[in-house]
């Protein structure tokens, strides 16, 4: 395969404090890449002028635009106009900045909620647009599509070297904790510790346990970007997963047993479900030679015991590791 990225490249990650931004430094970094990063104190990249000035300035051979305001289905249903508005326009600044800059690559991270709703299962790149989105992150799905269409569209207009990869659920080092904006993986490991500690015998989540979901380790998802920074250059997305998934209900076991609380567990029916069923076609991405090596109960027993770790030392209860800070949650992709 033709290597498309310098084997010491300079390259800017945005987004660099959240969940799949420092998985994805601390890769390119190991693969001796020198990665430029800068703090949302410094730089806002919703701030097109600002953001294109560094970009100029700083120069990259490559931008991986890991930066986004995220959330589960909470935080996706109550604020849904930031979720749109602050993810398009980080798309829009880091994107066209990138090209006055003339960088020559960018990896833009969407998300598996990009596709419909009922889309086929597993879901294969081409069923982007075919079909209605799930209700409750419409939103958000809709501002990740718009930076699919900006990639593709500085592709066919300038030739740019750009491209798309979209990731399924996300877990791992950095992840958000906090209950009222984070995911499920990690709202059911901070639940489960809690009901333990404090002996609660039933802890009642939310919908039926029934939708199916798949789960990747932030670091495996971080060895794919670095593999497609590389090889990937196709005006198609890209889908990121494991090929696996299992119900919510199974996920929940498996952190009950991780975790070690022995109470029951009851289920709101009366609460949103989400999408029944999302599972990633990932045949793509594994032609060019990408497995995920993290298993599942594993890679949750690590983020459980770090996080624990750091509760017992005094950081912050809504996050494990570094997390940016996203009004949503943390700034990253999921």
């Amino acid at each position: 395969m033709t290597e498309l990225l310098p084997s010491r490249a300079r390259i800017f990650v945005a987004g660099h404090r959240g969940l799949v931004g420092s998985a994805v430094v601390r890769r390119l970094t190991a693969d001796g890449h020198t990665v430029l990063t800068r703090p949302r104190a410094e730089l806002d990249l919703r701030d097109a002028a600002a953001t294109a000035a560094y970009l100029r300035d700083s120069r990259p051979d490559a931008v991986v635009l890991a930066a986004a305001t995220v959330g589960g289905i909470m935080a996706n249903s109550t604020r849904p106009v930031e979720f749109l508005e602050d993810n398009l326009r980080i798309q829009l600044s880091v994107v066209a900045g990138s090209h006055q800059a003339g960088v020559d690559r960018l990896l833009f991270l969407g998300s598996s909620c990009i596709y419909p709703r009922l889309a086929e299962q597993p879901i294969r790149e081409e069923a982007l647009l075919t079909g209605p989105l799930e209700p409750t992150n419409q939103a958000y799905a809709l501002a990740k599509i718009a930076g699919i269409v900006q990639v593709q569209s500085y592709r066919s207009q300038f030739g740019a070297r750009y491209v798309s990869a979209m990731p399924t659920n996300l877990y791992g080092p950095g992840d958000n904790f906090d209950l009222a904006t984070s995911h499920v993986l990690p709202a059911l490991i901070r639940r489960f510790h809690e009901a333990r500690r404090d002996g609660v015998p039933e802890l009642v989540l939310w919908g039926s346990g029934t939708p199916r979901r798949e789960f990747l380790h932030v670091d495996d998802l971080a060895a794919a970007c670095a593999l497609l920074l590389r090889v990937y250059d196709e005006d198609s997305p890209i889908n990121v997963g494991c090929g696996e998934d299992l119900t919510i209900r199974q996920l929940a076991e498996t952190v009950r047993e991780v975790v070690g609380y022995e109470g029951a567990i009851g289920w709101d029916t009366g609460k949103p479900d989400g999408t029944p069923r999302k599972l990633l076609d990932v045949s793509r991405l594994t032609e060019l030679g990408w497995r995920p090596r993290i298993p599942l109960r594993e890679g949750i027993a690590a983020v459980y015991r770090q996080w624990r770790a750091e509760q017992e030392d005094g950081g912050p209860a809504g996050t494990v590791g570094t997390v940016g800070g996203g009004r949503a949650g943390s700034e990253d992709v999921h």
